[in-house]
C-alpha cells in the first residue's frame, strides 16, 4: 500500500496508447480503464495531446506497438530527444517481474526506440518528471484477448 493510499487517497495512473481503429495499444488502453487517452499518430500531433493532458496523473503508462514482438512485450527504460536522455522513474524491473508473474514475458529495454513511441515517452516523461514507463506489446495479429486480463494482473 503507498503512502496515499493509507491516507484514503487512491492514486490515478492514466492509461495511453495511439488512435487507430486496429492499433492494439488503442484497444488494450481502452479496455485498462476510463482514465485513457489515445495520442494523434504524428509528432507534433502526439506533442499537443501531451501538452493538453492533465498534470495531476502519479503514474502515465505509455502502449506502444512494435512490429517485431510475438510472445512477450518490452518495457522501455529511457527515451531519447536532441541527445537529452530522460529515464523512467518507476522500477522497470519490478514492473519486468509484475508481468512474469501474470504470465507475460517483459524484458527491460536500456537503449531508447526510435519513431513515435520514443517521441510520446520523452514528453510524457518530461511532463510526469519520470512518473511515467513505455510498454511496447504486439500488433493485433499477435495481441490475444488474454493479454488484456494478463496486463490487468501486472498492473
Amino acid at each position: 500500500m503507498t503512502l496515499k493510499e493509507s491516507f484514503g487517497v487512491k492514486e490515478e495512473k492514466l492509461f495511453v496508447g495511439f488512435k487507430g481503429k486496429n492499433n492494439s495499444s488503442a484497444i488494450l488502453v481502452s479496455a485498462l480503464s476510463a482514465q485513457s487517452c489515445l495520442l494523434t499518430n504524428s509528432f507534433e500531433g502526439l506533442r499537443k495531446d501531451i501538452e493538453d493532458l492533465p498534470p495531476d496523473y502519479d503514474e502515465v503508462w505509455l502502449f506502444g506497438v512494435d512490429k517485431g514482438l510475438e510472445t512477450s512485450v518490452r518495457i522501455e527504460r529511457v527515451a531519447e530527444k536532441d541527445g537529452i536522455l530522460c529515464s523512467t522513474a518507476l522500477d522497470p524491473e519490478d514492473l519486468a517481474a509484475r508481468f512474469s508473474k501474470a504470465g507475460l514475458k517483459a524484458p527491460v529495454a536500456s537503449h531508447p526506440t526510435e519513431y513515435l513511441c520514443n517521441e510520446a515517452y520523452w514528453h510524457l516523461l518530461e511532463k510526469y518528471a519520470g512518473n511515467g514507463v513505455l510498454i511496447h506489446i504486439p500488433t493485433i495479429k499477435r495481441f490475444e484477448e488474454e493479454w488484456i486480463s494478463k496486463v490487468k494482473e501486472a498492473l
